[in-house]
């Protein structure tokens, strides 16, 4: 057997984390869809305590299956503008998806950070999906991987 790539995990792993979360504006949402894996580009924000949280319609495809079955994937981190993008950092979270109301403070907070969800946030299809992550992956670039869990994430 090779060598474990994983390092321990230490604060600067949990705030790359944190930074990965807190900065993401959208990210790619694995599910599960007639028993096969189907990955969609979702916008996304966080909720009050960092955890994050997306506004989907009971039209998509992906809102479906998060109802069929909630355990689910995130990937946020994109690559910069310039070199391989594998050196750029990315963390991959596995969540479990809860549909939760839509109270003023959450669209108030979602809305400031996607302002252009204004047009549609106010129809009765579109529901907030929390998505609570119970482990992750952070890959920081280069030799820089890490497992995460619940508590090394949110806030």
């Amino acid at each position: 057997m090779g060598k474990n790539s994983v390092r321990p995990t230490d604060d600067d792993a949990r705030a790359l984390a944190r930074d990965l979360i807190n900065d993401a504006t959208f990210g790619a949402l694995g599910v599960i869809w007639d028993s096969a894996p189907m990955v969609t580009r979702i916008a996304i924000t966080t909720d009050t305590d960092g955890c994050p949280i997306t506004l989907v319609s009971d039209l998509s495809t992906h809102t479906k299956a998060l109802r069929k079955a909630p355990k689910a994937s995130l990937l946020v981190g994109e690559p910069g503008p310039r070199g391989d993008p594998l050196t750029h950092p990315r963390l991959t979270l596995q969540v479990d998806a809860q549909f939760v109301q839509k109270t003023q403070a959450r669209i108030d907070r979602y809305l400031s950070l996607q302002p252009k969800a204004k047009i549609y946030i106010g129809f009765t299809d579109f529901h907030f999906a929390r998505l609570t992550p119970y482990d992750a992956h952070l890959n920081g670039g280069f030799g820089k991987a890490f497992r995460l869990s619940r508590d090394d994430l949110l806030l």
